[in-house]
C-alpha cells in the first residue's frame, strides 16, 4: 500500500464505514492487532481479508484523487512494456500503460510519491499520465516481461552465431544456450496464454510458431530458418528421443514447471517438406476440477449420464473429433464413481492426468503393453470399473465388449462426429450389432466452444439470428412465464427466455489482449444418449446413424447445437461460436 498522511486515511476509512465495506466493530478488533505489529491500520484490515486489496486500492485511488486502474488481467503490448526496463518497473513498482496524447499512462502503487514520478519521467525522457493500481496488479504486469516473445527473436540470432547443428554434437547443448532459452521462452509464452498446443512448422525459409488458445491456432512469431535443426534436437532431447532420426514420426514427453504450475509436454514430430514439424500438447495438472457441472453438462445430459454410470456393467463411450474434451469428460466419470469400494483400473496412452485411488497404467508399445495386451491383462486383475483410454482397433472393441458382457464397467473413446455416429463406428469393427445393443449404456458426443469473457455487452439478436434460435430450439423453451422455472430445471439453464419472441438477448465479449475476439476459457457442448429399447432395436437391424439421431431426438436428447443456443441464450458462449463448431452435426 502507498504511504498515506493521517488525514488520508481517516477519510478514506470514513469512506469504507459510509459505503459499508467495513464496520466499526471491524475498525476496532483490527486496531489492537495493527499496533502490536507496528502496521497501518489499512495495510491490517488487507491482511485479514475484511477489505479487498483491489477495493481498498480503488478507494484509496478516489480519496487521493488519483485515477485508478485494475490491472489483475490486464496484457500490456510488448512495445509499450519495452519503453520502461524492467529493472526501473520493479524497482519504483510502476507499469507503462499505453502512449495517450504525446504522454506515456503509467500505474504505480504509491501514485502520490511526487518524488519517484518526477525521477521516472526523467529518466524516461517523457511526460507521465499517472494511475494508481494494487500491488496484485503491478505485478501481473511485470511478469509480462518475463514472457516477452522479443526475447526469443534475441536467442534465435545468438544462436547463429553458433556453430551449426551438422557441425557439432547437439547434445552438447547447455540449459543456459540461446536455443534453451528460445524453448523455455516459447513454453512459459504458452503456459500463460492458456495454451493447449505449440506448434513448431518448418516453412521454405522460415520456421514458424503457433499456439492453440481456447481452440484456435494464432501465430505468435517466426524465427530465423536457421535455428530449426538445433531447436528439434533440443526437444528431441528433452523427450529422450533419437536425434538423428529424421524420416520417421516420433512420439515423447516431459514436464516443465511454469511459476507455481507443473505441466505435462506431449510431443509428436512429423517429417514434412521443409523440415520436421513439432506439435507440443500442454496439459496442466492445476487447472482441472473434473466435475461435470463446471464442465457444462446440464439437465437431462447429466441426469441420463450418472444414470448411465449407475449401471453395474456395460458401457459408456464419449465422442468427438481430436482436442474435443473426451478423455476430460472420462475422468469427470471416474471422479464421479470412484469409491473405496471399487476397483477402477485404466489403459492410457498417455497418463494425462493422475488420481488418488486409480491404478492407471501406461500403455508402452515398444515392450509389447498395447491397449489390447493390456485390457487382456487387467480383466485378470479384478476390476470393476476398466477405462480404455480409446478403442482404436477392432481387438481392442472386442474385448471392451467382452469386458462389458462379463460384468465390468467399462469407459472409453472413439472418434467420431456424433453420438449416433459411435454405432456404425463399432459395426465397422466388426462388433456384431446385438453385442451392440447388449453392452452400451450410453453415449455422450461433444465439442468445446469459447466462452464469453467477463467484459461483456448485451446486444438483440438479427432476425436472421432469431430465425435460427427458433428453429433450433423454439420447441425446448417455455411458452409461458410459468413454464420458465420448470422448463429452466428440467434444461439445466436458469432463466431462458420466452419462444415466440421477435428478438433474443445476445453477448459479445470485449476484445482486449487478455481476452482476444472477446472470448476467455472454453465450455463443453454435449449430446447424451441413453440406449434403451427402442435405439437397441434400431441398433440389431443395422439402422443409420439419421434413423438412430432422429429416434434419440424425439425420445428427449438435447443435440450438441441445440445445447450450444441454450448456452448462447444463457451468456456462456455466442450464436457465431456454436455455428463454428458444430456445422457438420445435425
Amino acid at each position: 500500500m502507498p504511504m498515506l498522511t493521517d488525514d488520508t486515511q481517516e477519510r478514506l476509512l470514513k469512506l469504507l464505514t459510509e459505503e459499508g465495506l467495513v464496520t466499526q466493530a471491524d475498525i476496532d478488533a483490527t486496531k489492537e492487532s495493527a499496533e502490536k505489529a507496528n502496521k497501518p491500520l489499512l495495510s491490517a484490515l488487507a491482511d485479514t481479508g475484511i477489505v479487498d486489496d483491489e477495493l481498498l486500492t480503488h478507494a484509496t485511488a478516489q480519496v487521493s484523487g488519483v485515477p485508478y486502474i485494475n490491472l489483475s488481467h490486464s496484457m500490456i503490448d510488448q512495445d509499450i512494456l519495452n519503453l520502461v526496463s524492467s529493472d526501473i518497473a520493479e524497482r519504483f513498482m510502476a507499469v507503462p500503460l499505453a502512449e495517450v496524447q504525446n504522454r506515456l499512462a503509467v500505474a504505480m502503487i504509491d501514485a502520490n510519491n511526487v518524488q519517484a514520478v518526477d525521477y521516472l519521467a526523467n529518466r524516461i525522457q517523457r511526460p507521465l499520465k499517472v494511475f494508481m493500481a494494487s500491488e496484485a496488479g503491478i505485478r501481473h504486469v511485470l511478469d509480462q516481461y518475463k514472457t516477452d516473445l522479443s526475447s526469443v527473436d534475441v536467442a534465435a540470432k545468438a544462436s547463429q552465431e553458433e556453430s551449426t547443428a551438422e557441425n557439432k554434437d547437439i547434445k552438447t547443448i547447455v540449459q543456459d544456450s540461446p536455443i534453451s532459452r528460445a524453448l523455455s521462452t516459447i513454453l512459459e509464452y504458452a503456459v500463460k496464454a492458456r495454451a493447449s498446443d505449440v506448434h513448431i512448422e518448418p516453412l521454405e525459409d522460415t520456421l514458424k510458431i503457433r499456439c492453440r488458445i481456447d481452440g484456435v491456432l494464432r501465430e505468435v512469431m517466426q524465427l530465423p530458418k536457421s535455428i530449426e535443426p538445433a531447436l528439434v534436437s533440443r526437444i528431441k532431447i528433452l523427450s529422450e528421443l533419437k536425434i538423428d532420426e529424421h524420416r520417421i514420426p516420433q512420439d515423447g514427453q516431459f514436464a516443465v514447471k511454469v511459476g507455481d504450475k507443473e505441466v505435462d509436454l506431449r510431443i509428436a514430430i512429423s517429417p514434412v517438406v521443409w523440415g520436421e514439424q513439432v506439435v507440443i500438447r500442454l496439459l496442466d495438472k492445476t487447472g482441472n476440477s473434473f466435475d461435470l457441472e463446471e464442465m457444462g453438462y446440464a439437465g437431462r445430459a447429466l441426469r441420463t449420464i450418472r444414470k448411465g454410470v449407475k449401471r453395474p456393467n456395460g458401457m459408456v463411450l464419449t465422442s468427438g473429433p481430436t482436442g474435443s474434451g473426451k478423455s476430460t469428460s472420462l475422468y469427470a466419470l471416474i471422479k464421479e464413481i470412484k469409491d473405496d469400494t471399487i476397483n477402477i483400473v485404466t489403459l492410457e496412452d498417455p497418463v494425462e492426468y493422475k488420481m488418488n485411488g486409480v491404478n492407471q497404467i501406461q500403455v508402452n508399445a515398444d515392450v509389447g503393453l498395447t491397449f489390447a495386451s493390456g485390457l487382456r491383462s487387467i480383466l485378470r486383475q479384478d476390476p470393476d470399473v476398466v477405462m480404455v483410454g480409446e478403442m482404436r482397433d477392432a481387438e481392442t472393441a472386442n474385448l471392451g465388449v467382452q469386458a462389458a458382457l462379463t460384468g465390468h464397467l467399462v469407459f472409453s473413446t472413439l472418434h467420431t462426429n456424433s453420438a449416433a455416429g459411435v454405432l456404425p463406428r463399432l459395426l465397422d469393427m466388426d462388433i456384431e450389432p446385438f453385442l451392440i445393443a447388449s453392452t452400451v449404456n450410453t453415449i455422450i458426443g461433444q465439442r468445446l466452444v469459447r466462452r464469453v469473457a467477463k467484459k461483456r455487452d448485451a446486444y438483440w439478436s438479427s432476425p436472421i439470428e432469431t430465425q435460427n434460435i427458433l428453429s433450433t430450439v423454439g420447441h425446448l423453451l417455455p411458452k409461458t412465464k410459468e413454464d420458465i422455472a420448470k422448463v429452466s430445471a428440467d434444461l439445466g439453464y436458469k432463466n431462458l427466455p420466452l419462444a415466440g419472441q421477435n428478438a433474443y438477448t445476445l453477448v459479445k465479449g470485449r476484445d482486449t489482449p487478455a481476452t482476444p475476439r472477446g472470448y476467455s476459457g472454453r465450455a463443453g457442448l454435449y449430446e447424451v444418449m441413453d440406449v434403451n429399447e427402442d435405439i437397441q432395436n434400431l441398433i440389431t437391424n443395422r439402422a443409420t446413424s439419421a434413423e438412430i439421431q432422429r429416434k434419440a431426438v424425439e425420445q428427449g436428447m438435447i443435440t450438441m447445437r441445440q445445447d450450444g443456443y441454450l448456452k448462447a441464450l444463457t451468456g456462456i458462449t455466442t450464436l457465431e461460436e456454436v455455428n463454428r463448431v458444430t456445422s457438420d452435426t445435425a
